[in-house]
């Protein structure tokens, strides 16, 4: 049914203490059991940087309803999810930024992208190996024997709809090179599509990109 300005502004904030109780379970970073590398994560999904080498192998989190105090509603009877599916798709979406930043320079495309297994789309899975393979960027993950370990937690849910939400994660990435190891972190707009508790990665670009 279509919701009023006040109801929609109370599922968002709903939305966004069901976020932290998903934080709970997904702050924990998760890593590869081997060491992998590659270039420097890309922007935006037509222009990402590396990937992992191993499928990431995760449960899925079960959220307690943070919403199930006395006289609370049933915040999920507004949204077109269940607790359940949220969490869901929160676990794939963390699962893929880990994967997104951990790489190495031995890895060949199709390896950076096998590793992800079914945590992608084809169309997606396509873009990211093109781009791993961009000459320029994987000759200089090559000559500075890049390994890249990723980390990765979600921040918000930025927007969703009955077969899609878009989360934004807060990425790190340890990068060790010929030349010593280094730190950083980028917060990105992942977009899983699905529903129940099948879900993947369909699109991933900066944060800030949307927000322009």
């Amino acid at each position: 049914m279509e919701l009023s300005p006040r109801q929609r502004s109370a599922v968002f904030v709903a939305v966004v203490i069901a976020l932290a109780a998903l934080g709970y379970y997904l702050v924990a970073p998760h890593s590869h059991g081997k060491a992998q590398a590659a270039a420097t994560p890309s922007p935006s999904a037509s222009a990402p940087a590396a990937a992992p080498t191993q499928a990431q192998s995760a449960t899925v989190p079960a959220v307690q309803a943070s919403a199930a105090a006395a006289g609370s509603p049933d915040i999920y009877a507004w949204l077109p999810f269940t607790q359940q599916n949220l969490a869901a798709a929160a676990a794939v979406a963390v699962r893929f930024s880990i994967d997104y930043n951990t790489y190495t320079y031995t890895e060949s495309p199709a390896d950076y992208v096998g590793a992800m297994g079914d945590l992608v789309t084809g169309q997606l899975a396509g873009t990211l190996r093109a781009v791993y393979g961009t000459s320029g960027v994987a000759k200089l993950r090559k000559s500075q024997k890049q390994v890249s370990t990723g980390t990765a937690v979600i921040s918000s849910l930025r927007a969703f709809g009955p077969s899609s939400m878009t989360f934004v994660v807060t990425a790190g990435q340890r990068l060790a090179t010929s030349s010593g190891t280094s730190n950083a972190s980028a917060q990105y707009a992942v977009t899983v599509t699905g529903s129940g508790s099948s879900w993947q990665v369909s699109d991933i670009e900066l944060e800030s990109a949307g927000n322009s």
